[in-house]
């Protein structure tokens, strides 16, 4: 690199292990350019902040605007983004720079209709191209993001392989699934990582009339919640250990924090431990885990439960009571919390069991008024699709390790021994099939993520289809996949991101 080409030619050169690697090179391996490190329940390292942090709970929770389409037709609502830097207080008095959808952190959020086609135009005035990937999305392989489908940015084009447009790109979305709660973010190859880390993320909430005829809290009972930590400079910009930091050619991070990249400062929705006056009703919370790295173990305190209505593709068949939610990088969690049994005045935070000092706590709630609530919990939710191991057509293992190849001195992430290459197919499932794949963790925690296809655990105790798995080191999970919507070239990879841009990534072809 420095470029995608001579990163190629670097593995080439360098990858001799690539020959025959398998599966035995990944246990256990020694890796060089960095140790396997793991810190408060994530893989990674902790990146302390260079100023004072401000206190808790004191920034009132910010509520991401909905984006109104720019016009609308009999199929098809259309919308423009334009991915800019712009400055934000995100800690009180310090201005930040962030890279925004709109200019703005998280990005604004989309609500569409199922079945309805949206089609979103992004425009890129930023110094680096991009990708637009919609996580969770039924998309068409040249609408998904692939990781070389870049929109330049207003820097120079040179050392980029794979499709590149100069202009405004289409988005189009067919969305042609339940109701969910998805969200979009970069996947630019070897830079995601720290171009997330900026703030190029947002949600996409799809509805649909099932959803609605629940009785579910709806309008500003319905809250998304982005949960993200990030480190800051003296100066109140984003911290984050690029060897590059303009990321404009060398990818990767320093090797402390090859194994990931955990701040010490949790935002939501990107105000940093904020707190949220609720009224004694139940609310909606869609909690998404849009860290690089850090994996949350939420509990509310004081006597407060959270009730599962939901996970990463869409409502569960029935409701799950639960004092803890597990949540891994990009994994998704509907939940109701029902605020109406406590007194006036009561705070609720929601706690980080992972955590340790300012990452224990993530923010508060305080009851502040009474109120009326015709909103309910059914029993019964969604009548979903339930795949059983006999509809199986092939088996597959992907291992998710450090180990395989070298580049500029580290060793890398691979997926079944081998570092992602544009022309390496792992898997080439039929339209329309049901596979099982067995997923394994080796060196330490990974979440396994997959474009296109959601899943069904059969192992665990998560229900609901999913498209993304949280893996302890060692972890072990027996997914049945189903492939459908469309043909075409996808990737799996892990969501660690700082993993993901050190190649632990792969293609698959549904044929």
């Amino acid at each position: 690199m420095t470029s995608r080409i001579s990163r190629r030619a670097l593995l080439t050169a360098g990858g001799a292990a690539l020959t025959g690697a398998g599966l035995a090179g990944c246990d256990g391996i020694i890796a060089s350019g960095g140790a396997n490190n793991s810190a408060q329940g994530s893989a990674g390292s902790l990146l302390t902040s260079k100023l004072d942090l401000p206190g808790r709970f004191q920034v009132p929770l910010p509520i991401p605007p909905v984006l109104k389409p720019v016009r609308t037709d009999g199929t098809t609502d259309y919308y423009e983004i334009t991915q800019k830097a712009a400055k934000a207080e995100i800690l009180p008095g310090v201005s930040t720079t962030v890279w925004g959808y709109n200019g703005i952190f998280p990005g604004p959020t989309l609500v569409s209709r199922a079945g309805r086609r949206t089609v979103v135009t992004h425009r890129n005035e930023l110094p680096v191209p991009v990708s637009v990937h919609l996580h969770g999305g039924k998309v068409a392989p040249e609408h998904d993001g692939y990781p070389t489908d870049l929109i330049m940015g207003t820097g120079p084009h040179d050392g980029h392989s794979g499709r590149m447009t100069t202009g405004p790109r289409d988005y189009v979305y067919e969305l042609d699934q339940p109701a969910a709660t998805l969200w979009y973010h970069d996947h630019r190859m070897d830079f995601t990582g720290p171009q997330v880390y900026r703030g190029l993320a947002g949600f996409h909430l799809i509805r649909d009339d099932l959803e609605e005829s629940l009785g579910l809290p709806t309008g500003d009972r319905d809250i998304p919640l982005m949960i993200a930590d990030r480190a800051f400079e003296a100066d109140g910009s984003f911290r984050y250990p690029s060897v590059d930091p303009s990321l404009a050619n060398t990818p990767g991070v320093t090797k402390d924090y090859v194994s990931g990249v955990l701040g010490d400062c949790v935002l939501v929705n990107g105000a940093p431990w904020p707190v949220l006056e609720v009224e004694a009703a139940r609310y909606r919370f869609r909690v998404l885990n849009a860290s690089n790295a850090r994996r949350y173990k939420l509990t509310l305190d004081g006597g407060a439960s959270f009730v599962q209505i939901g996970s990463d593709l869409g409502l569960l068949e029935r409701p799950v009571r639960t004092k803890t939610i597990e949540i891994a990088q990009a994994e998704r969690y509907d939940v109701i919390v029902d605020f109406s049994g406590f007194p006036l005045g009561k705070q609720i935070t929601l706690r980080n069991g992972n955590g340790r000092g300012g990452t224990a706590d993530v923010m508060r709630f305080v009851v502040t008024r009474t109120a009326s609530d015709d909103s309910r919990i059914p029993d019964k939710l969604a009548a979903r699709e339930q795949l059983s191991p006999d509809q199986a057509v092939a088996e597959r293992q992907i291992v998710f390790a450090r180990g395989g190849a070298e580049m500029n001195g580290m060793t890398l992430w691979t997926v079944n021994g081998r570092p992602f290459s544009e022309d390496y197919v792992v898997a080439r499932p039929k339209l329309g099939t049901v596979e099982k794949w067995t997923i394994r963790a080796l060196n330490v925690e990974h979440p396994f993520h997959i474009h296109l296809a959601g899943f069904q655990l059969l192992n665990g105790s998560e229900q609901g289809w999913k498209d993304t798995v949280n893996l302890d080191n060692g972890g072990r999970a027996e997914l049945l996949v189903k492939f459908a919507g469309y043909r075409g070239k996808y990737v799996l990879h892990c969501h660690n991101l700082e993993h993901e841009d050190m190649m632990m990534m792969a293609n698959f072809e549904v044929v």
